[in-house]
């Protein structure tokens, strides 16, 4: 699901925020003189019986755990927004979605539409309303933008006819994508083995199942192996298989451990076929590329190959920003707008039974017999097209996926995507297991009870996140490019 650019803050920052600390304190700007103050005061809190490394220690440990949006040096000025930050925001949002469908779908059915089968009569069934929780049509968001991101720079340097800095570039995607990808999943379910081993799934191991709370979706609850040779033994397996390249078996590579990684080797091998076309396609004519990336499109949508088909989709996007921007013209805001509602409503397709639901029945009869595995997401996988198009073009979307909030979800939303599963097997049912425990579950106790779980859990999931993303996701993106580095010829 990641395939952003770098972000537009700089790593300077992100290592501000490691557990590494500088040793180059001889010229203080003003917000470093706030951020000592901010140590200084935190420092404050210690004994000062402790000795002063220990203290130094607890200081940067403190500091790191800290949120990156509460740390003392968090009054920074970013540098201007790109472009195409806004897909950052997406990427943002959507991550979250998938988050709060996972956490929903444990408890209660959340696939039928409104109106389904003459029931389900619920407003958060309703089209729109049920984007704030449906986690398919966010994966399709994920390949759209993935697709945009990945082929921008490469299309701009066709463009602009530099034939070596394409190369370059494109061989510095390919090379670094396997690790970009692969590697912080590597590190979260090795996280999920020491979780396992020192017992935290087995803390809520019967809640997990126990249907008086996990009255819908019961997701595997991992095992925990007899030693600990055993279990390294399994993860190890587990990831071997994990990096699945060879056919194109939808959840070819899902891994028990965490079920909700089956889209990473999905990501992967469509990054692929996008490198490959852009690589062919780099010295047509742009009417020839952009026919031929369309064709390949239609080839995919014919044969159900829906992930194939996105990737596509945000290539042809990519091409028009290349071509010189996509914003939309003044005075068009309000088609634009009125085309990212056609978009929603197509995302607001549901999950299961739109042959039976109120506004969907014409829609799901239309589908194809051959996406019949995958009828869900067929109109989906049109309103994510639709939605990012309307985006690119509409000042008003951009705005709100450029603010500060939703880009801060930006960053972090590979980190929630990666973190949510073990965290919510962990200290997520440990904190529904105390909340029902006191609320009830018998009738609106059961609802209420969820809702104020939620008020902890899903903070928690982000701040989790956010640690994840400055330990492990943003130093495996300096680690990919210092790997190549090392490896290939300057």
């Amino acid at each position: 699901m990641n395939g952003h650019a770098d972000s537009s803050h700089t790593l300077s920052y992100e290592e501000s925020l490691t557990l590494l600390g500088s040793d180059d304190d001889d010229e203080k700007t003003p917000s470093d003189i706030e951020s000592d103050a901010g140590r200084a005061d935190l420092a404050s809190r210690f004994p000062p019986s402790l000795p002063r490394r220990l203290r130094a220690v607890l200081l940067r440990t403190a500091l790191f755990l800290l949120p990156s949006f509460l740390h003392p040096s968090a009054s920074y000025h970013p540098a201007k927004l790109h472009a195409t930050a806004y897909l950052d925001g997406i990427r943002g949002v959507a991550a979250l979605v998938v988050f709060i469908c996972h956490l929903s779908y444990t408890c209660f059915v959340i696939a039928p539409g409104y109106g389904y089968q003459d029931g389900h009569y619920h407003v958060l069934a309703l089209p729109f309303v049920r984007l704030l929780y449906s986690g398919p049509p966010m994966v399709c968001l994920f390949f759209v933008v993935s697709g945009f991101a990945l082929s921008l720079k490469p299309l701009r340097l066709i463009r602009a006819r530099s034939a070596g800095e394409f190369s370059t570039t494109l061989s510095s995607l390919i090379f670094r994508r396997g690790i970009r990808l692969f590697l912080p999943c590597v590190v979260s379910t090795l996280m999920i083995v020491m979780l396992l081993r020192v017992g935290a799934y087995e803390w809520n191991r019967e809640f997990a199942y126990d249907e008086t709370f996990a009255r819908n979706v019961q997701e595997i609850h991992y095992e925990r192996f007899d030693t600990a040779g055993e279990q390294l033994a399994d993860w190890g397996w587990a990831m071997w298989k994990f990096v699945h390249v060879w056919d194109w078996d939808e959840y070819g590579g899902s891994t028990a451990m965490d079920v909700h990684l089956w889209t990473i080797p999905v990501e992967f091998r469509a990054s692929m076929v996008v490198f490959l076309v852009l690589m062919g396609l780099a010295r047509a004519r742009v009417g020839v590329r952009v026919g031929a990336v369309m064709g390949l499109g239609v080839f995919a949508y014919l044969s159900a190959r829906w992930e194939v088909m996105l990737f596509c989709c945000g290539v042809v996007l990519a091409e028009r920003e290349a071509a010189g921007g996509c914003r939309g013209k003044k005075g068009m805001g309000a088609v634009w707008g009125a085309v990212s509602v056609v978009g929603m409503y197509l995302l607001s397709q549901p999950d299961v039974g739109g042959e039976e639901t109120p506004g969907w029945v014409w829609l799901s009869e239309a589908i194809p017999e051959k996406w019949e595995e995958n009828k869900h997401r067929h109109w989906q996988a049109f309103g994510a097209m639709v939605f990012v198009w309307a985006v690119g073009r509409s000042s008003g979307w951009q705005r709100v996926f450029n603010s500060a909030v939703v880009q801060y979800f930006g960053r972090i939303s590979y980190a929630i995507y990666l973190m949510h599963g073990p965290v919510m097997h962990t200290l997520g049912y440990t904190i529904e297991k105390w909340v029902w425990s006191i609320t009830g579950t018998e009738g609106a106790a059961y609802y209420w009870g969820f809702a104020l779980a939620c008020l902890l859990v899903v903070p928690t999931v982000v701040w989790v996140s956010d640690v994840f993303w400055r330990a492990v996701d943003a130093p495996v993106v300096k680690f990919s490019k210092w790997v190549e580095g090392k490896c290939c010829i300057p």
